[in-house]
């Protein structure tokens, strides 16, 4: 099988906008829309969903990768390199740390030109602690760059990189690309989600790195579609990719066998525009956490707050399988008496739901209160 960077086209790539363009359209509206709702929200609420999409991103980008991360450790991370630090919150996993100052650094510089300093810069953020590979530098040695599963005895390759001793011809050629395409550059791409789709499976079939590429390359794509724009878009595209990594690595291997990428722009646009839904929802769920502690923050005990805080720290998804008296005892360290008695206010109050009885009893965030 020849791979996409071995055909004579490579580096040429070409796609029908035929079935897209309304997606294109809608891509324009909502990015629009998201943005006059981020402006009109108060300036924490602001600094809340930014710090949450920020920390969705990190560890989502992480986990497509396998590895996992502290959410409180991505937290302090992030509101550190945001300068919002405050007292006493130590990160103690220095993966976090590098994560964390990825996900910021590519926000704030996302109208610098991108350049091989950049991406060595953002790739010793990632392996700050790390000595198994080449941090910082460009792959040099000489087996295959495979992507594979399955068996080691038996392994399954799905794509094979370009060989080392082609990387930096590649990646001048890339960056020269990037910068090319950017809104100011010689050839601008006019539609923000189709240079973002390029750029990614275009970095991604390079592999320039010994490890690392994948979250790289969704910075990249993060990149691009900021500078199209004009301004750092809020959204995570990595925990869309998350929700079903399978449909994101099967579009990826197809999307390198050929230099015609039509089904690839098809499947990251549609990547890009459930991640905008996914932070308009945030945004609305933020708003209604704030009306909500505006209403009930002051009829609350604290232990009745922690376990309230608790709740909304899941996001819009929820508090999986609800609240429970077991959980508000383990969360507030208290007595199965005083967490029913808790509970049973909070329902009264009209703050919490109540589903099941007896054993079975879970409790919901009644978010219309």
């Amino acid at each position: 099988m020849n791979y996409n960077w071995q055909q004579s086209d490579w580096g040429n790539f070409t796609f029908s906008l035929q079935e897209i363009e309304d997606t294109l359209y809608d891509f324009v509206e909502k990015a629009g829309h998201l943005k006059g709702l981020l402006q009109a929200m108060p300036k924490e609420s602001q600094e809340e969903t930014l710090i949450e999409i920020l920390v969705s991103e990190a560890i989502k980008t992480s986990e497509i990768e396998n590895e996992y991360l502290s959410r409180e450790d991505v937290t302090s991370s992030i509101r550190h390199n945001l300068g919002l630090f405050e007292p006493n919150q130590e990160v103690r996993d220095v993966r976090a740390k590098g994560v964390g100052k990825l996900m910021t650094e590519v926000r704030r510089t996302f109208n610098e030109p991108l350049s091989e300093k950049t991406l060595k810069e953002w790739h010793q953020h990632l392996f700050t602690a790390q000595t198994h590979i080449n941090v910082g530098e460009w792959r040099t040695h000489t087996a295959p760059m495979q992507v594979v599963s399955g068996r080691v005895n038996k392994p399954t390759v799905h794509f094979e990189a370009p060989p080392s001793s082609e990387i930096p011809r590649e990646m001048k050629r890339f960056i020269e690309w990037f910068n090319d395409t950017a809104p100011n550059g010689k050839n601008p791409i006019k539609y923000a989600p189709i240079r973002s789709t390029i750029s990614h499976i275009y970095f991604e079939s390079i592999h320039p790195f010994e490890d690392g590429n994948g979250r790289i390359g969704r910075a990249i794509a993060d990149k691009a579609l900021s500078q199209s724009v004009g301004y750092p878009l809020l959204l995570s595209l990595s925990a869309t990719i998350e929700s079903n990594k399978k449909a994101y690595y099967g579009a990826l291997e197809n999307g390198q066998k050929s230099n015609e990428i039509t089904p690839w722009l098809h499947y990251f646009i549609q990547v890009i525009i459930d991640a905008q839904k996914n932070t308009e929802s945030l945004i609305e769920f933020t708003l209604k956490k704030v009306r909500f502690f505006d209403a009930y923050k002051d009829q609350l005990n604290e232990r009745q707050l922690k376990s309230i805080n608790r709740i909304f720290q899941e996001g819009p998804k929820g508090f999986e399988g609800g609240m429970t008296a077991k959980k508000h005892m383990s969360i507030t360290k208290t007595s199965k008496a005083t967490a029913t008695r808790d509970l049973k206010t909070l329902e009264e109050l009209g703050v919490l739901v109540v589903r099941g009885s007896g054993r079975s009893t879970h409790y919901y965030l009644n978010m219309d209160c």
